[in-house]
């Protein structure tokens, strides 16, 4: 009877908290549903067509006149606002389906009894972190610089920057505008802006579930999507693409135009790889993976024709990724962008192919495919300030570039990473962002990060943009990596990183997830 009796006490007590917090959260409401701009009603006027409001005379008759061209043109205005935000909507849905991409890709190189535990962690992550980056990483990354004129906005929305004051300069180092997306934030071009960088932030998120694949366990992989969407990743954005202090050196210091990123060579791919190297660095290689006297053996994965179409759907998806990073329709460069994108991807599968016959070699899909995936993540950053011709370049060396990196992670190192996450993602994020700062050709980019002049790389006549490019990877890479791998090491002593041995060896589908991705 006592049993009982404090059994429906602890029943009632939880109805009790769940009543209150409905409550709580009803009275709260109002304060998350007032806004800026909620319906678009008030976006785009005639300024966006680079004309001011038109004066009254003292002349009836070409009052009229006045009045009708301020009604044309703020109806112009407003078009112009609504096809960049259906433009930005619309290539950030491209880059949602990138994560099937990725699923694709990953599970198709890990093995057989791990099919359901890999798919699910590339599913989670797009939940959890979108979750994160509601919360706060949103805030942390563009609270600086909240609303982008391209995307209209209502005035009123209004971004704060955190600073510090360093040898006379202003250095940002975070956004502090925009959390929950709450009332003040309540905005179409502010949500336009989330939808699309939190797809960004999903796909840095995803890369490490391929380095630490087959031996992750769900648990402390959740506790690493909310750190990694809510801090990690918005911090070096903030840098880059927020106002913070890389994209200020060239403003500051005369390094070009500062640290210049179009679309995540660095910010996105830079630091998923990197995250994922050390992630793979502490959870430790998969057992069989090297033998007793050093020896590498071979793991195959399962299912190649998976990775292969998940390939074609995240090249699909660049399309979305490069191009959309305009946040613009009527940028025209878009097209330069798209074309440039495509040259790269194919110069860097080819370049793997003629690497592996050179070498006597048969031609191996994964590496091909990598060459693809490399060529593609070297020309993220430089693709709207080169040529097709050094697209091409870019992508070819990005295409041997991930072959020698694989082999000396793999080989000499010994990191275990199933799908060359780190080759992939970081070493070539490293190497495009690099790329820019040789072959950018002056073309495009006048006042980027407020410096007069299109951005020019080494080859072109400004050696300044190759040092800001070399500041930001490097402080990529140190930020990353040290952040990422004691974060792994304390969320080890409080939640272990790795399965147990035995799962390991029988597979994690049923340990971790309860169901078998395959039923024989």
């Amino acid at each position: 009877m006592l049993l009982t009796h404090l059994s429906t006490i602890k029943k009632n007590k939880f109805f009790i908290y769940v009543a209150v917090s409905i409550a709580v959260i009803m009275l709260l409401l109002p304060f998350f549903s007032m806004g800026q701009d909620p319906t678009g009603a008030a976006t785009g006027t005639i300024k966006d067509l680079g004309v001011d409001t038109l004066a009254a005379t003292q002349d009836t008759a070409l009052n009229k006149i006045v009045s009708t061209v301020n009604t044309i043109g703020n109806a112009d205005g407003h078009n112009k606002i609504a096809i960049n935000i259906m433009w930005t909507l619309i290539t950030g849905f491209l880059v949602m389906f990138m994560q099937a991409g990725f699923a694709m890709v990953e599970t198709g190189f890990t093995q057989k009894k791990n099919v359901a535990h890999t798919m699910l962690m590339n599913f989670l992550i797009y939940g959890i972190g979108m979750l994160g980056f509601w919360i706060i990483g949103f805030a942390i990354m563009f609270g600086g610089a909240i609303n982008p004129a391209t995307l209209g906005g209502a005035p009123g929305v209004v971004g704060h920057e955190i600073t510090v004051h360093l040898f006379g300069h202003d250095f940002g180092i975070s956004g502090a505008a925009g959390a929950f997306l709450s009332s003040k934030y309540y905005d179409v071009g502010v949500y336009t802006l989330f939808l699309f960088q939190m797809v960004f932030m999903d796909t840095t998120a995803t890369i490490p579930t391929g380095s630490m694949a087959e031996r992750w366990t769900l648990k402390s992989f959740v506790i690493y999507g909310f750190f990694i969407s809510m801090f990690v990743y918005p911090l070096f954005g903030n840098w880059v693409w927020g106002g913070g202090w890389l994209s200020t050196l060239g403003a500051n210091f005369g390094l070009g135009h500062g640290h210049v990123d179009f679309a995540g060579s660095s910010v996105v791919h830079m630091v998923g790889g990197v995250a994922a190297l050390a992630g793979a660095k502490v959870i430790g290689p998969r057992i069989g993976k090297y033998g007793p006297n050093g020896e590498v053996n071979t793991i195959p994965g399962h299912n190649i024709p998976m990775a292969i179409i998940g390939t074609f759907i995240l090249a699909f998806g660049w399309f979305g990724f490069n191009p959309g990073s305009t946040l613009a329709a009527g940028d025209f460069r878009v097209s330069i962008v798209a074309v440039n994108t495509m040259l790269a991807s194919a110069a860097g599968a080819f370049a793997a192919l003629l690497y592996m016959y050179a070498r006597g070699q048969k031609a191996d899909p994964g590496m091909v495919v990598n060459g693809m995936l490399a060529g593609l993540v070297a020309i993220t950053a430089p693709c709207a300030f080169v040529t097709a011709i050094s697209s091409v370049i870019i992508g070819a060396i990005a295409g041997l570039l991930v072959i020698f990196v694989y082999n000396f992670i793999d080989r000499k190192l010994k990191i275990d990473d199933p799908v060359g996450a780190f080759a992939v993602h970081g070493a070539n994020g490293a190497w495009g962002v690099l790329s820019l700062g040789l072959f950018a050709d002056g073309s495009y980019g006048d006042g980027w990060n407020g410096v007069a002049g299109p951005v020019k790389g080494l080859f072109y006549g400004d050696g300044k943009q190759f040092v800001a490019q070399l500041i930001g990877t490097i402080t990529c890479f140190v930020f990353v990596y040290f952040v990422m791998y004691f974060f792994f090491k304390i969320l080890n002593k409080i939640v272990p990183l790795r399965s147990k041995p035995e799962d390991e060896v029988n597979g994690l589908d049923i340990p971790e997830t309860g169901v078998h991705g395959y039923v024989d």
